[in-house]
């Protein structure tokens, strides 16, 4: 009996050690679980914080404040995964003298955040330097409507014509040339809806021609790696021809159906604008050419582009502007480039809203084709590509441990 009795907890215990390793197993298996849930957790509050702050900015321009941003440095989480496994002796009934498994358990949670004002120069210039060709180029591939791209960051269009250049700003106050503007936007948008716009570099041969006795024998083997070599035996000379790929422009044909000659004069021409211009052509015999045109679009800067935001609430708002007569349909045109309502009390059907100064500010919600939704959607796209690492900010930084 003895013996029966001492096998008997002996079972007893095996089972509470495969029962206690199964636990262990199960809070590896939800660990990364856990993990996954924290990270989409925060990585959705960063992005409601950045986009609220963005929204606040607007509200501040709006009622003529400076404007100011916060980002998250770094966030360090960790996480704590206790088990406890453990036996004792039933307390009543006939079966106290057997092992009674116990089993306890806890998660925690420990993140640090370290807050960072974006402030000191280097910021500051990326918020009031114009935007460059190349991040218009980016924004314009990715398929956006361009006449919401070009509305929110071109801050005037330039064209050329008889009479010289034209300027018409993307300002409501100057109604003739807001007007020409919007209908030039417009005008680019149905070139798009017919997918003939073209969104790319001139891509031209530029050729050199010297005498083949300046170049040794090794010289003339390195040339032929960079360059297209002809060598002229009669006058005993080398035509050195390159592709170079230069200036973006948007045109209504493709670049490169032009004669290399006409590259090269649009490559001149383009070289001459600055770095927060991008070149117009827009051609007849192509689509759109009933309205031919000839330009430059001229970038603003970020800060500006969140001043025309704040100041079209009411101070110097958008309104309706008609297409081109020689303009075919367009799919939209809104009145505002992106359409911010300001209330007493917090909206209920917008999904993003911030308090300030006793004032609601929402991006507006639609019916149907959601422009003021994209417009705000580009606007943090063009802010990512604004900011700088925050990590390399000279500011001190705010660290948050929960």
């Amino acid at each position: 009996m003895m013996t029966l009795f001492c096998q008997h907890p002996s079972k007893k215990l095996q089972r509470l050690v495969l029962l206690g390793w199964f636990c262990c197993l199960q809070g590896c298996v939800s660990s990364p679980a856990l993990l996954d849930d924290a990270v989409i957790s925060y990585d959705k509050s960063i992005t409601e914080t950045l986009s609220k702050q963005l929204l606040l900015n607007i509200a501040r321009a709006h009622q003529h404040q400076p404007m100011h941003f916060t980002g998250i440095s770094n966030i360090a989480a960790t996480f704590g995964f206790q088990f406890t496994a453990g036996a004792g002796p039933a307390f009543t009934g006939d079966s106290g003298a057997l092992l009674v498994p116990s089993f306890g358990g806890s998660i925690s949670e420990n993140p640090t955040i370290s807050i960072v004002p974006m402030e000191g120069e280097e910021f500051t210039r990326r918020l009031l330097e114009p935007l460059q060709e190349a991040k218009l180029t980016m924004l314009l591939r990715q398929g956006a409507d361009v006449d919401l791209i070009l509305r929110l960051l071109i801050d005037e269009l330039r064209l050329t014509d008889a009479k010289g250049d034209q300027v018409y700003p993307n300002q409501p106050a100057d109604a003739p040339g807001y007007r020409t503007f919007r209908q030039a936007m417009l005008h680019l948008s149905a070139i798009q809806d017919r997918h003939a716009l073209y969104v790319n570099p001139l891509l031209f041969d530029r050729s050199w021609v010297l005498p083949a006795a300046t170049f040794s024998t090794d010289q003339f083997s390195d040339l032929q790696n960079e360059f297209t070599v002809h060598y002229d035996i009669e006058h005993q000379q080398l035509k050195l021809t390159k592709r170079v790929t230069g200036h973006i422009i948007l045109s209504n044909y493709n670049p490169v159906s032009l004669s290399n000659a006409e590259r090269e004069q649009l490559q001149q021409e383009a070289d001459s604008l600055h770095s927060n211009e991008i070149m117009v052509d827009i051609r007849p015999g192509y689509p759109g050419g009933e309205w031919p045109w000839h330009g430059t679009l001229r970038l603003r800067s970020f800060h500006n582009v969140l001043n025309f935001i704040g100041q079209g609430i009411s101070d110097s708002p958008e309104y309706a502007v008609a297409q081109h007569p020689q303009t075919p349909p367009v799919k939209e045109n809104p009145a505002q480039t992106l359409a911010v309502i300001v209330s007493d009390n917090e909206p209920k059907q917008a999904d993003l809203s911030v308090k300030f100064a006793g004032r609601y500010y929402a991006v507006k919600p639609e019916v149907g084709y959601q422009w003021n939704r994209e417009g705000f959607r580009l606007l943090y796209q063009v802010f990512q590509m604004t900011m700088s690492e925050l990590s390399q900010q000279d500011a001190p930084s705010i660290t948050i441990a929960k």
